[in-house]
């Protein structure tokens, strides 16, 4: 029996034609893929998109949390700053309360002391400091006046003393300068009125 080599022929080239039809169709599919990635890569929503999304939005919470932080930062040094001034003014207005009080003490000392030494003097034995209705009168009025600058001087401490403590009271804004008052004023003016009518008592006597 004779070989059939024409159909063993177009069986080899048939297997050999089907291979590379697959191969071809195997390339072609990894081309497409391929091709596939890059198009995907290169479109706005793609990796490299979302990837600088990402970026963007840790950018801008890392800005935003410095941004609070620097206003919380301000926001401190400013409300330390106003409790330091504050504290300043309050130990520059006490400072000055003890410096008005201290020469309103002075003034209630003098007047006591005008009083007492005229006192005395009006009961020594002898003493011609009454000797007179005139020089009486003088001498009295003399030691009221006396009496209204010691009260003045009281009274003027005490506003002092309480403009001081309301000063003091946590949110209070301090004032302006410490004053004494009209009662303050009037103490040294007082005392010298009563001085100078015991000075005219005496010479009436």
């Amino acid at each position: 029996m004779p070989v059939p080599w024409l159909q063993i022929f177009d069986a080899v080239m048939g297997v050999a034609n089907f291979a590379k039809s697959r191969r071809a169709a195997t390339q072609t599919e990894e081309q497409y893929e391929q091709q596939q990635i890059e198009t995907a890569s290169r479109k706005p929503g793609g990796l490299e998109a979302r990837m600088a999304g990402v970026v963007v939005a840790a950018l801008k919470e890392a800005f935003d949390r410095d941004t609070r932080r620097l206003e919380l930062e301000r926001e401190q040094l400013t409300a330390e700053r106003e409790r330091a001034e504050r504290a300043l003014r309050m130990e520059l207005q006490r400072q000055a309360a003890d410096r008005e009080i201290g020469r309103l003490r002075l003034l209630a000392g003098v007047a006591i002391a005008g009083w007492l030494v005229t006192l005395l003097l009006a009961a020594w034995p002898g003493s011609r400091l009454v000797a007179t209705t005139g020089a009486r009168v003088a001498l009295g009025a003399g030691w009221l006046l006396l009496s209204a600058a010691l009260a003045a001087s009281f009274t003027a401490q005490g506003q002092v003393a309480t403009a001081m403590a309301g000063a003091a009271i946590p949110g209070s804004a301090p004032s302006g300068a410490v004053s004494s008052g009209n009662a303050g004023a009037a103490a040294p003016w007082l005392i010298m009125g009563g001085l100078a009518l015991v000075g005219v008592a005496a010479l009436m006597a």
